[in-house]
């Protein structure tokens, strides 16, 4: 069984997460899809208001839309200097095959997103 990594996971909850704003109409201005850099998405919608949006692989049972608020009053300061609001984006990710399994790259899997919560 070959596991994902947690960079593998960020990257796939990251994929997710851009299809989605994508749909949404958002235009990307800058993406990091490193681990720890953040925000993962500059974009803007369409009436040109700036977005910084967090990105976060969530692995079950942990609940995709709990954040580190401590973290985030922190990151709310950097979005306002740069006069940007905040969306977060959790993902969780399961195996498919069984849910108490590590995701990996030999079975299905299965993501709970729903949507992007507003921050900022």
């Amino acid at each position: 069984m070959s596991i994902l990594t947690e960079q593998e996971l960020h990257n796939l909850a990251m994929n997710y997460v851009g299809k989605d704003l994508v749909e949404k109409g958002f235009e990307f201005l800058a993406i990091k899809s490193e681990l720890k850099s953040n925000p993962q998405f500059v974009c803007v919608d369409t009436n040109n208001v700036r977005y910084f949006v967090v990105v976060r692989a969530i692995i079950y049972p942990a609940n995709p839309l709990n954040y580190d608020t401590s973290w985030m009053e922190t990151f709310k300061k950097h979005a306002e200097k740069h006069h940007a609001k905040i969306l977060y984006a959790g993902v969780a990710i399961a195996n498919a095959k069984d849910i108490t399994l590590p995701v990996s790259k030999d079975d299905d899997y299965i993501l709970n997103y729903e949507g992007t919560v507003e921050v900022l």
